[in-house]
């Protein structure tokens, strides 16, 4: 079985704690459309794409479309992971997604989260239509030639089959805890 959620499958149930002060399961979202994707505080790639990820936010939740954060990161390995900086962070920039804390990494297990920022975008059946990466420039926003995750919502919002269902997320690999801060699960790879 592959490591990272295949399309056509289900979401992953979750019960996680929020910024804003409250905890969040997916029966909670009634969306059209539903994007998780996988960030932190500290990596290069989600600082360098935040603004582009506001962006798409903000054109898109009018169409009933709904963005969820959630931060898998070990504060171990990088304490700027940590709740506490995520409410900073939060109250810092006023993201206008919900962000989730994973501390125990069940979820980025369930879900097979390679990277930070990793997208899934599940249809209103909660089936995951596309994963992958929003951007082709995540670290510095200047040299974005495409958005896949853009695309992918357009195409999905007028009723059209996504062209490009699955590409490789861009940026850092999860933090796992006790573990080296390159280290990746055996069975975790490229999507392509």
């Amino acid at each position: 079985m592959a490591f990272t959620l295949q399309i056509g499958q289900a979401a992953p149930d979750f019960r996680l704690p929020a910024t804003d002060g409250n905890l969040y399961q997916l029966s909670d979202f009634l969306e059209e459309l539903l994007v998780i994707f996988f960030t932190c505080n500290h990596c290069p790639y989600v600082i360098g794409s935040d603004e582009v990820t506001r962006k798409t936010v903000e054109k898109y939740a009018p169409k009933g479309v709904r963005f969820i954060g959630i931060n898998s990161n070990s504060k171990n390995t990088y304490e700027e992971d940590s709740f506490t900086n995520m409410v900073k962070r939060m109250v810092e920039f006023k993201f206008p997604w919900l962000y989730l804390y994973d501390e125990k990494q069940d979820i980025a297990m369930k879900y097979g989260a390679l990277r930070t920022p990793h997208f899934y975008v599940f249809d209103r059946k909660r089936k995951l239509v596309y994963t992958g990466r929003a951007v082709d420039s995540p670290r510095d926003a200047s040299k974005i030639t495409t958005n896949d995750l853009e695309n992918a919502l357009d195409e999905h919002l007028a009723g059209k089959e996504i062209s490009l269902k699955v590409t490789n997320p861009i940026g850092c690999n999860v933090k796992w805890d006790g573990m080296d801060k390159h280290w990746m699960p055996a069975d975790a790879c490229d999507l392509i």
